[in-house]
């Protein structure tokens, strides 16, 4: 990861050396299949979710130094893999004002995985959703993003419902805290939540979700399910419901309270290990719905 000054807060010079890791995330699938628009001309090497060693900084950079461990934040207009050459790269050029030193008792694996998806999950559950202790709160979709969603509610100290239509992973939300799983949304009609995140985005989920919270409760979209959807604006009106899309800013606050979260073992994000030539696989793997969790490629010089 290169740190630097240069042109549009971009960063001057090259970087990556070492041990370094990517995650292939479906993101990439989503580029690949033309769902997700490209916003730059192609080629463009893909992998936005990267961690490394600074191997050179540009003219006026102070924060960081050649050897530092780093990962970037990112947001959609501004990535590795997004709006410039990513982690499936030999080297990335960073945002230095979206830089983080990883710490210490953190894996390249977990820091790759939070720069995005952890921070995600964490945009919907804290920044967006605003959830804290105290409050009740129910997690929508116990994928990889919704399960890191509800252990992330709980770390906040808001009691956590889950809702999920696999039974086989109920299990694992109630072992990260969550205190009850129930398979449909509309079971929790006239619980008065605080907040529900929906991490499915089906439509039907999101519109269920406005019967779960409470009057001038919160309900949080991540998902994207489903693009467009109708909804009954009764109730949304009548309760003061507040609808909150959510997606990532590119804060290094929110990344470093994420890698915070695992250095102190309060997080745990799911993710493998593959090599850089089990990429094309994973990405396979990916489109298939194979996979749980997150794939991450180590790169080991």
């Amino acid at each position: 990861m290169a740190a630097g000054d240069g042109e549009e807060g971009e960063v001057a010079g090259r970087g990556l050396t070492a041990e370094r890791s990517r995650v292939a995330s479906a993101s990439d699938v989503g580029y690949l299949e033309g769902v997700i628009p490209i916003i730059v001309d192609l080629p463009m090497v893909l992998g936005h979710e990267a961690t490394g060693t600074v191997e050179e900084v540009g003219e006026g950079v102070t924060d960081f130094k050649v050897g530092d461990e780093v990962a970037q934040a990112v947001k959609a207009t501004d990535a590795p893999g997004v709006s410039r050459d990513g982690g499936y790269g030999e080297y990335v050029i960073g945002n230095v004002e979206m830089l983080v030193h990883k710490p210490a008792g953190v894996s390249r694996s977990q820091a790759s995985a939070a720069t995005d998806a952890g921070v995600t999950s964490y945009s919907g559950v804290v920044v967006h959703g605003g959830i804290k202790k105290g409050m009740r709160v129910g997690i929508l979709g116990l994928g990889g993003l919704g399960m890191t969603g509800a252990r992330i509610a709980v770390a906040q100290g808001a009691e956590v419902i889950g809702i999920e239509p696999r039974e086989q992973v109920w299990e694992a939300a109630k072992e990260r805290g969550v205190s009850r799983v129930v398979k449909d949304v509309s079971e929790l009609a006239g619980e008065d939540l605080d907040v529900v995140v929906d991490f499915a985005g089906f439509g039907e989920t999101t519109v269920k979700a406005i019967d779960a919270v409470k009057f001038g409760g919160t309900v949080v979209l991540v998902g994207m399910g489903k693009l467009e959807f109708e909804f009954s604006s009764f109730d949304f009106i009548t309760r003061a419901i507040n609808l909150q899309g959510s997606t990532t800013i590119g804060r290094r606050e929110d990344l470093e309270a994420v890698l915070k979260m695992i250095a102190d073992g309060d997080l745990v994000i799911e993710s493998s290990d593959i090599a850089f030539d089990e990429i094309p696989d994973g990405i396979d793997r990916l489109a298939k719905g194979e996979v749980s969790g997150r794939l991450v490629a180590r790169y080991d010089s």
